[in-house]
């Protein structure tokens, strides 16, 4: 019997969530996340998450017991490794002195685990859960094998560490709401997911493409090749700069302001001040793909698919789209049957994170 999992991705602006089932949409809810709740990745109070939660999964009809949460960007690290071959025991022992040069506290303050992007023939064990990690990523299922092919002498694995404390504090939101953590993974996995589901699709279209997430807090471009994460540049340009723009205009506080930019109160989104900010968010995405091309000399990269809570402003996208030499595609393109799921682009890490 096909499990039903509820996909949860806590963002500073709303709290989304996703019930998947055999890779289906069955339902998406979201609800306001109340104000400073979510600080810099990390959520203030345990309680008020659980409760709120809660309340959000009985007020939408969601009933699960499985869940997969997205783990906060500010809480990972993540990093493509080729090392040689070794059982899970010795991966396990190793794998967190990739991180030395990121880690700047205690070890012990992260857990680690990885997903394999090759694996050599006879190394099955690699594709077992390491068992004393408290995360499950989702992207360790798939594997290929090939007889023919020579014993290779490395192994090619992205490998993740997070915040042990933030891990934690997702089992523990997720324990009070009713819930059983089966998957706590970064976007980068749910992202992946959705890759994989539509690789048919998207390999029709390129071989390197990105997902640009348009965030309250940030702008996030996440480049892959086929399957694989290559490179995430992030902007600190989000839509939090226009609620400050939206807040000059109207004399009101930045909370306001963002309840006013995302219903477009009075058309104030085609505000000559916006279309100035739009543009000023372009520039800046410009300069980091044109760095990004200049970095990678045999880049492809002609695709992005846009999401999150900053898609939905058309003039934005329409803005984007004229100042970058790319091609924009909508996210609901990303997601199995994304167009008949309204506002889909804000559930796209929801529904990967479940689908993995």
């Amino acid at each position: 019997m096909a499990k039903t999992f509820l996909g949860i991705d806590i963002g500073r602006d709303q709290l989304k969530l996703a019930l998947v089932k055999q890779n289906r949409v069955i339902k998406t809810v979201s609800a306001a996340m109340p104000v400073n709740l979510l600080r810099e990745g990390r959520i203030v109070s345990i309680e008020s998450m659980s409760e709120l939660l809660r309340k959000t999964m009985k007020e939408g009809g969601i009933h699960a017991s499985q869940a997969c949460i997205v783990i906060p960007n500010e809480a990972v690290f993540i990093k493509n490794i080729e090392m040689p071959l070794m059982t899970v025991e010795q991966l396990s022992y190793n794998l967190p002195f990739e991180f030395n040069d990121y880690i700047s506290g205690d070890i012990k303050d992260y857990v680690f685990d990885y997903a394999m992007l090759s694996t050599p023939e006879g190394q099955e064990e690699a594709d077992q859960k390491n068992p004393g990690l408290d995360t499950v990523w989702p992207e360790a299922k798939e594997r290929e094998e090939n007889e023919n092919e020579a014993e290779p002498e490395t192994m090619e694995l992205m490998g993740v560490a997070a915040l042990r404390s933030v891990v934690e504090d997702a089992q523990l939101i997720l324990q009070q709401a009713g819930l059983r953590m089966a998957v706590a993974a970064p976007a980068i996995s749910a992202f992946i997911s959705l890759i994989r589901a539509q690789k048919e699709t998207l390999s029709q279209i390129a071989e390197e493409y990105g997902i640009l997430d348009l965030g309250f807090e940030a702008v996030r471009m996440y480049m892959f090749r086929g399957d694989r994460h290559v490179a995430t540049r992030v902007l600190e340009i989000g839509l939090s700069n226009l609620d400050r723009v939206i807040s000059d205009i109207y004399s009101v506080d930045v909370h306001l302001a963002h309840t006013y930019l995302m219903s477009n109160y009075e058309n104030c989104q085609a505000r000559a001040e916006c279309l100035a900010a739009y543009e000023n968010i372009a520039v800046e995405l410009m300069r980091a793909l044109n760095f990004y091309r200049f970095s990678n000399r045999d880049s492809t990269l002609a695709d992005l698919w846009l999401c999150g809570g900053g898609a939905v402003i058309s003039s934005l996208s329409e803005t984007i789209g004229e100042m970058l030499d790319i091609n924009l595609h909508r996210a609901e393109d990303l997601v199995p049957e994304g167009e008949k799921l309204a506002e889909c682009n804000t559930f796209v890490q929801a529904i990967g994170i479940a689908m993995g």
